[in-house]
C-alpha cells in the first residue's frame, strides 16, 4: 500500500470529523499437412453472422462459414476481420470489449469503448444482428460493449471498408456483433469465477451502505424520491423559498432525502474479491422440415476496483489545483438473453431479446489544495484546504428486442429486421461534500476541518438527481438477386427513430443563518439531520440550469436507401454502390424549473448521397490485392450537442455540450495486400487515408474552482493516413517429439497499426463555442486548434501480439497477449488568453495478459478451467498536460489481476 494510499485513511470523514464511525472450442484443426500428407477432414466451427444487406452469392459472403475462416475473409468483398467464439475464447476476455482490443487497428477505451484506428467512439459504428445499438451512457453514441460478455455472442465481425448497405455513420469502421440462433446440439453450461487485483483485493477501499438490494446492483427502492420530494421535482417551478414553496415546505422536502444510508463512508481494510456466475443453455429440435432452436443465458459479475489518483488541473505553467482521492467502484453487471431461432428449407428466422444492467456505486475520500493566488504547496503530509467526499449510484439498463429474418429463394433473396430497444440511465443521490481546513479560515479556536454550508470556501454540501431515457426503433429491408452471368444487385431501405430525454436537477443545502463552529465540524450525516435542518434552517435549494439546461429532449430520424451492384470477372471481383440518407436530429433544452427560459432548439436536417466502391485483384491462386473508396458522414451525439453541465464518474470530469456543432463529413481510401499462404494463416498489409471536413474534438476548459471540464467543437479539417501489417502463422510441433509435443502447435497473431492524423488550421478560420447564449461565441480556430495537431483519441502506434501453444485435439490453451498504445490527446487545449494550458494527453503504454484454458473431463462432463494474469507490468494510468511543469489530471496505479475460473457442461 503505498504511502498516499495510507494517508488517505486518515482523511475518512466518518473517523476524521467529531461523533464516532457508526468453449470448448471446437477441436482446432489439425497441423498444415507437409508435402505427401493427406490433410484429414476437420470439424467445421459454424460462424454465424447476421448483418445488413441480403447475400444472393450461393453463401460467398459471409452468411455461414466453414473453420478456414481466412478463406471467407478473403471471399468477402470488403475489408473485414472475423472472430468467432473460439477466438473470442482465445483472449481469455470475459467481455466482448477486451476481445476486440486484440483486433488489428482496434483500441479499448475506458470502460469498453471502442476505437478503429485511433478514432473516438464517434467514429465507431455497433451493430447487434445487423441491427442499432443505443447506449445507456450519456456521454456516449454506441453502448460499451463491456457489457457483453463473450457467452452471448457468437461472432463479432470488424470491417473497415465502407459498404452501401451499413448506416452511413461508418466513420473508422462497425463492429457486427451476432447472438447464436439455433445451438448445434442441446447443452447446459454453468461457469464461474473468482479474480482479483493487487492493488484493490484485501487492500483499503471505501464504502457506504446505500440499501438493502446494492449487492444485487438493484435499489430497493431507499433512492426514490419521497412523495412530498416527488411532488415537488413534478411542480415545474425551482424548489426555492419564496412563491411557490414556503420554507417549511422545503424543510420537510430536506428532511425526506436519505440521508445516513448515502453519506455515511466507511473504510473497508480488505475489500473482497470479485465473483461471477454464468448460465447458459440450449435447446435443438426437428420438426418435419423444420429446425427449432433455443438458446438461454443469464449472468452475474460482481466486481471492486479502488484508485488512488493525483488530480491536478492549472494554465500550464502554474499548479492552480493539487488534489489526492481514493475511491472504490462497487460494480455489478447482470445481463440474460433469450433467443429463437428457426430454420425451414434455405430460409432462417431469428427472435433476440437481450437485456444488461449495469450498476456503478462509488465513494470517494480526497484532500486538494486550490487557492486563487496559485500558491498551492504539493505536501500532503501537512493538511490540505479542503477535504471532499462523494458517493454516487449509477444505474444503466440496455433492453433490445429484434426480429430477424434472412430468406433465399434459389438466386433471390430477401432480409427483413425490425428491432426495438430501450436504454436507461439513473443517477440518484449523486452527494458532494467540501470541508475547508479551519486554520486557513482564522477563525480563532478551530483546529479541525469545517463546513459551514456557505458555499465558497466555507464549505458545501450537495446532491444531485439525473435521469435518462432513449427509445430506438429501427428496421431495414434488403434485396439482392444473382442473374445468371453471376451479377449481382441488391437494394434496401432502412429507418432509424431514436428519442432520448434527459433531466438532471441539481440541489444545495443552504442554512439561512450561519452554523456555530462546533455543528460545521460534524460529519456529514450529523450536519444534516433532521435536528439541524430544523434548528438552524438548512434548506435544500435548487441550483439546476445554472450551469447549463436542467433538462433536454432529444430525436433522431433517418430514411436511407441504396442500390449496389457486385460483379466477379475472373481475377477481378468490384463491388460498388451508392447510398441516399436523410437525417433529421434535434437536441430542445428544457427550462424545468422556469428560470428564464432556454435557446431555441438545434436542428441539423441534412440529406447525403454516399458512394462506396471496393476492387479485388486475385492475381495469384493465394494472394489479392483491395483497394476501397468511400464516403461516410458522423453526426454529433446527442450529449455534445446539449448544453447540460454532466459529471463523468469514470473520468472525474465535467463534461458539457455545444448546440452549434455540425456534421462531419468523410473521404476514405484504402489498399491492402492479402497472402493466404495456409490454412487459417495469413499474411495482409495495408495503407490508409482519410479527409475529414468538421472533425468534432473535445476541448477542455478550466471551470470554477479550477476543476477541469470538457466540452466539443468543430475543428476547420483534418487527415488521417497509415498503415497497418497482420500476420497469423501455427507452427506444429510434432517435430519435437511425441509426448506432450504429438498434438501441439504454437500460435503466433501479431498485427500493428501506424497511423498519423493532423488537423488543418488555416488564418482566417473559425471555431463555434457555447457559452449559453442564443448565439455561438465565434473564436479564430488557432486559438483552440493548431495545424498539424493530432485528432483526439488518436494513438500513432497500436501492437497487438499474441503468443502461445494449444492442443489441436482437446482444449488446452496458453497465451501470453500483449497490447500497446502510443500517446493519445483526450483533449484539446487553449492556446491563447490569460492561461493557455496544453493538450491533456493519456499515455496507455504496454500490458501483458497470460491466459490458461485447459479442459479435462471429469465423468462424462466437458470441464473447463480457466486461469488469467492481467496487466503483469503493473502499468498505471497516466493522464497528464505537458507545459513548462508536468501537470498530471489523472494518474493512478491499476494493479496486477488474477482470476480463476471453470465451466461445466452438461
Amino acid at each position: 500500500m503505498s504511502t498516499s494510499h495510507t494517508l488517505a485513511t486518515a482523511l475518512l470523514l466518518t473517523s476524521a470529523l467529531s461523533a464516532p464511525a457508526f468453449a470448448q472450442t471446437d477441436p482446432a484443426p489439425a497441423s498444415t499437412p507437409s508435402a505427401g500428407q493427406v490433410e484429414e477432414p476437420v470439424e467445421e466451427e459454424t460462424v454465424e453472422i447476421s448483418g445488413p444487406g441480403a447475400s444472393a452469392d450461393d453463401g460467398q459472403e459471409i452468411v455461414v462459414i466453414g473453420r478456414n475462416i481466412p478463406n471467407a475473409i478473403r471471399a468477402t468483398p470488403e475489408v473485414v476481420t472475423v472472430l468467432s467464439a473460439a477466438d473470442i475464447q482465445r483472449t481469455g476476455e470475459g467481455d466482448i470489449a477486451g476481445a476486440l482490443g486484440r483486433v488489428t487497428g482496434l483500441s479499448v477505451v475506458g470502460n469498453g469503448f471502442v476505437y478503429v484506428r485511433g478514432l473516438g467512439d464517434r467514429y465507431s459504428l455497433a451493430l447487434l444482428n445487423g441491427l442499432a445499438l443505443p447506449s445507456p451512457e450519456p456521454l456516449r453514441r454506441v453502448v460499451p460493449l463491456d457489457i457483453f460478455p463473450s457467452s452471448l455472442v457468437s461472432s463479432a465481425v470488424v470491417q473497415k471498408s465502407y459498404s452501401v448497405a451499413y448506416p452511413a455513420e461508418f466513420g473508422g469502421g462497425v463492429i457486427n456483433l451476432t447472438t447464436t440462433a439455433i445451438p448445434r446440439e442441446s447443452f447446459l453450461k454453468i461457469g464461474g469465477s473468482v479474480s482479483g487485483d493487487t492493488f484493490t483485493s484485501s487492500n483499503l477501499g471505501y464504502t457506504y451502505y446505500g440499501s438493502d438490494l446494492d449487492w444485487l446492483g438493484y435499489d430497493d427502492g431507499s433512492r426514490s424520491p419521497a412523495p412530498v420530494f416527488q411532488r415537488a421535482l413534478e411542480s415545474g417551478s425551482a424548489i426555492l423559498p419564496g412563491a411557490d414553496f414556503s420554507e417549511d415546505e422545503i424543510k420537510a422536502i430536506t428532511r425526506s432525502l436519505l440521508n445516513a444510508e448515502t453519506t455515511v463512508v466507511q473504510q473497508n481494510n480488505h475489500i473482497p474479491l470479485n465473483t461471477s456466475l454464468d448460465v447458459s443453455a440450449g435447446l435443438t429440435t426437428d420438426i418435419g422440415g423444420t429446425r427449432l432452436g433455443i438458446i438461454a443465458s443469464g449472468g452475474y459479475d460482481n466486481s471492486f476496483k479502488t484508485r488512488e489518483s493525483i488530480q491536478q488541473t492549472g494554465p500550464g505553467n502554474i499548479l492552480a489545483r493539487d488534489a489526492r482521492y481514493v475511491r472504490t467502484e462497487h460494480r455489478v453487471i447482470t445481463n440474460a438473453l433469450l433467443g429463437l431461432g428457426l430454420e425451414f428449407g434455405e430460409h432462417k428466422i431469428r427472435f433476440t431479446n437481450v437485456y444488461v444492467r449495469d450498476t456503478s456505486k462509488q465513494a470517494r475520500i480526497g484532500q486538494f489544495f486550490s487557492q486563487s493566488g496559485f500558491g498551492v504547496p504539493d505536501d500532503f503530509s501537512q493538511p490540505a484546504d479542503f477535504l471532499q467526499q462523494n458517493t454516487n449510484w449509477t444505474e444503466r439498463q440496455l433492453f433490445n428486442s429484434q426480429a430477424v429474418g434472412e430468406f433465399e429463394f434459389g438466386d433471390f433473396s430477401v432480409d427483413a429486421r425490425f428491432g426495438y430497444a430501450n436504454s436507461q440511465r439513473e443517477a440518484p443521490y449523486e452527494r458532494s461534500f467540501t470541508y475547508v481546513w479551519g486554520p486557513s479560515l482564522g477563525i480563532p479556536g478551530v483546529t479541525d476541518y469545517v463546513n459551514y454550508l456557505s458555499g465558497s470556501n466555507r464549505g458545501s454540501a450537495s446532491v444531485s438527481f439525473s435521469d435518462l431515457n432513449e427509445d430506438v426503433y429501427n428496421g431495414a429491408l434488403d434485396l439482392a438477386y444473382r442473374f445468371p452471368s453471376g451479377f449481382t444487385v441488391s437494394a434496401g431501405y432502412a429507418y432509424l427513430d431514436t428519442q432520448r430525454s434527459s433531466t438532471r436537477r441539481d440541489f444545495q443545502f443552504l442554512p439561512q443563518g450561519t452554523l456555530n463552529d462546533a455543528v460545521a465540524q460534524l460529519r456529514p450525516d450529523y450536519l444534516l439531520s433532521d435536528y439541524n435542518v430544523d434548528t438552524y434552517d438548512i434548506l435544500l435549494q435548487e441550483t439546476s440550469g445554472v450551469a447549463g439546461a436542467s433538462a433536454y429532449d432529444a430525436a433522431l430520424k433517418v430514411h436511407a436507401a441504396y442500390l449496389q451492384g457486385e460483379a466477379d470477372f475472373g481475377q477481378v471481383r468490384l463491388q460498388g454502390g451508392v447510398r441516399y440518407e436523410k437525417g433529421e436530429q434535434q437536441v430542445a433544452l428544457i427550462d424545468i424549473t422556469n428560470l428564464g427560459g432556454v435557446p431555441a432548439p438545434t436542428r441539423l436536417e441534412k440529406d447525403y448521397f454516399l458512394p462506396a466502391l471496393t476492387a479485388t485483384w486475385n492475381f495469384a491462386a493465394d494472394m489479392q490485392l483491395r483497394v476501397h473508396a468511400s464516403k461516410t458522414i458522423a453526426r454529433p451525439q446527442f450529449r455534445e450537442l446539449a448544453n447540460q453541465l454532466y459529471l463523468d464518474t469514470e473520468s472525474d470530469r465535467q463534461f458539457i455540450g455545444n448546440r452549434f456543432l455540425v456534421d462531419s463529413e468523410l473521404i476514405n481510401a484504402e489498399a491492402r495486400f492479402e497472402w493466404y499462404f495456409a490454412r487459417e494463416q495469413r499474411v495482409s498489409i495495408a495503407g490508409f487515408f482519410k479527409k475529414i471536413d468538421n472533425p468534432i474534438e473535445a476541448v477542455t476548459n478550466i471551470g470554477g474552482g479550477f476543476v477541469l471540464q470538457t466540452s466539443f467543437a468543430n475543428a476547420p479539417s483534418a487527415v488521417l493516413y497509415g498503415a497497418e501489417i497482420e500476420a497469423v502463422k501455427y507452427w506444429p510441433l510434432d517435430t519435437l517429439g511425441g509426448g506432450f509435443f504429438s498434438t501441439r502447435r504454437a500460435v503466433t497473431i501479431a498485427n500493428y497499426t501506424y497511423s498519423k492524423s493532423q488537423l488543418e488550421v488555416e488564418s482566417g478560420d473559425n471555431v463555434l463555442l457555447d457559452t449559453g447564449g442564443s448565439a455561438p461565441f465565434v473564436q479564430p480556430a488557432d486559438s483552440r486548434f493548431r495545424d498539424g495537431d493530432p485528432l483526439t483519441g488518436q494513438s500513432d502506434h497500436l501492437v497487438n501480439v499474441q503468443v502461445g501453444l494449444e492442443d489441436t485435439e482437446r482444449l488446452s490453451q496458453q497465451t501470453l497477449l500483449l497490447t500497446y498504445a502510443s500517446d493519445r490527446v483526450t483533449g484539446r487545449g487553449a492556446f491563447s488568453g490569460s492561461f493557455p494550458y496544453p493538450d491533456t494527453v493519456e499515455k496507455p503504454g504496454l500490458r501483458l495478459d497470460f491466459v490458461w484454458r485447459e479442459g479435462i473431463e471429469i465423468g462424462s462432463k466437458e470441464v473447463e478451467l480457466k486461469f488469467q494474469a492481467r496487466n503483469i507490468t503493473g502499468r498505471r494510468f497516466i493522464e497528464v498536460q505537458e507545459g513548462e511543469i508536468l501537470i498530471q489530471n489523472n494518474v493512478y496505479d491499476v494493479g496486477t489481476s488474477f482470476s480463476l475460473g471453470a465451466s461445466i457442461k452438461f
